[in-house]
């Protein structure tokens, strides 16, 4: 299926590429979503009498976006979760976990909008995204804990060698 992108999609392209996709990803989530449109000859001359709003649009949102994520620059959160002495949770930290941290931030976030690196099923420091808008993506720090004396402090990686090695050391001498 050809379509005709009115928006910018990951791995696809911008605002009015026409690419081949799936049908079913074109006709199950990107026309259902309004990302795209079908490429005839009838909507290709419809998107180019329009391209310039379409354009002019995507540029408010995401002009609107980057003022957000201004607001959300070096934000991070804390989870507290029961976990085992050594460190591995009784379940696992979820999307809706920390869209539900983030709220309590006073930040109201579509749960649709964080994306996870990697599943968090230990306590430590982990990263996600917030994707306020296709081309704008702000960091998240996640800190999950065992309780509320534990947090997690980010030690910089030019330190991390000496303590480690300070760490052995003391190991070897004890």
């Amino acid at each position: 299926m050809e379509v005709i992108l009115l928006e910018r999609v990951g791995r696809l392209g911008t605002v009015g590429d026409v690419v081949k996709v799936k049908d079913g990803y074109g006709r199950n989530f990107l026309l259902p979503q309004k990302k795209a449109m079908r490429a005839t000859k009838d909507s290709k001359a419809v998107f180019e009498a329009r391209r310039a709003e379409i354009e002019a649009a995507n540029a408010s949102t995401r002009k609107d976006a980057e003022k957000y994520a201004a607001k959300l620059n070096n934000l991070s959160i804390k989870l507290v979760r029961q976990a085992s002495e050594d460190g591995k949770l009784y379940g696992s930290v979820t999307v809706r976990d920390i869209a539900e941290g983030v709220l309590e931030l006073g930040h109201e976030l579509d749960r649709k909008q964080f994306v996870l690196d990697a599943t968090i099923k230990n306590t430590g420091s982990y990263n996600a995204k917030i994707v306020l808008h296709p081309e704008v993506i702000v960091p998240l720090k996640v800190n999950v804990v065992r309780n509320e004396s534990d947090i997690v402090e980010e030690v910089p990686e030019e330190l991390k060698a000496p303590l480690e090695e300070a760490e052995v050391a003391a190991t070897a001498e004890a």
